[in-house]
């Protein structure tokens, strides 16, 4: 199952779809330049591909960290990324009156994590008509993700895709319940497993999340073969020097790689 979205309608080599690109929109050259590569590979894969990028960064641990160039700046770049390479474009949304702003530039409306049960926000977005990606909170059942999607569809917008991110286990580290994957797609909806947020190291002393980035490829395989519906992962040319979340980002020199293989599991499951 694959979102309702253009460019997306036709899937006849039954991959799984994937949303990738940077953490965040650090500027229009690094911007295009993902995105041109991640096209590159996925054409070749036969894989439908979202473009993946927040236009700014509101849950932060610290007062400064990044969180932005500008937002209109940064959703123009969005903007041109979906124009110039014709794919969907998601993003994130931290309140209601941001919802029909971004529905302006992407195709997909993000709902982060710790803001899933938020109701006027899920109204908002499913207001806009576009998809609505709604991340499953850290702290809920995979079944509890119910709620969340009728919210979201009870005003009227079927176009759902719901998000595995991880479990909080103890205080600062996550796990993958493969279980919720399969639990989720009972709801009807696509099922999309978060590569690299899922293996966040989260509420350091430092005030910066870690991660354990050696680790996406196992999650992504595992992913594939309980029969995820997508994956997410976040990229980046240079992991080291992002400027958001760069403790969980996969090295894009890294991704053709993972995606060749992935392809194959899922061939082979099938």
């Amino acid at each position: 199952m694959i979102p309702q979205l253009p460019y997306l309608a036709q899937n006849p080599h039954n991959n799984f779809f994937l949303m990738a690109g940077p953490c965040a929109v650090e500027g229009e050259t690094i911007v295009l330049q993902i995105a041109e590569r991640i096209v590159q590979i996925t054409e070749k894969l036969h894989i439908p591909y979202i473009f993946k990028a927040s236009y700014r960064k509101a849950n932060r641990s610290k007062a400064d960290s990044f969180q932005g160039i500008g937002d209109e700046k940064a959703l123009k770049i969005l903007e041109r990324v979906r124009q110039e390479f014709r794919i969907p474009v998601v993003t994130d949304i931290h309140t209601a009156e941001e919802a029909s702003i971004a529905a302006q530039y992407v195709d997909v409306l993000q709902i982060p994590a710790f803001l899933c049960r938020q109701t006027d926000l899920l109204l908002a977005a499913a207001a806009t008509n576009k998809a609505v990606n709604i991340k499953k909170g850290q702290f809920l059942s995979p079944e509890a993700m119910r709620f969340a999607a009728e919210k979201v569809q009870q005003a009227g917008n079927n176009n759902i895709i719901l998000t595995e991110r991880g479990t909080t286990f103890g205080y600062t580290d996550l796990v993958v319940d493969f279980r919720g994957i399969p639990a989720m797609q009972q709801l009807g909806v696509p099922v999309v497993l978060d590569c690299t947020h899922s293996l966040q190291q989260p509420n350091q002393t430092s005030g910066v999340t870690g991660g354990l980035p050696a680790l996406i490829a196992t999650i992504a395989r595992a992913g594939i073969a309980v029969g995820v519906d997508g994956l997410f992962i976040e990229t980046h040319p240079r992991p080291a020097e992002a400027k958001s979340d760069g403790a969980n980002m996969l090295p894009l020199d890294r991704l053709n790689d993972l995606l060749t293989q992935l392809v194959r599991i899922r061939a082979a499951i099938q």
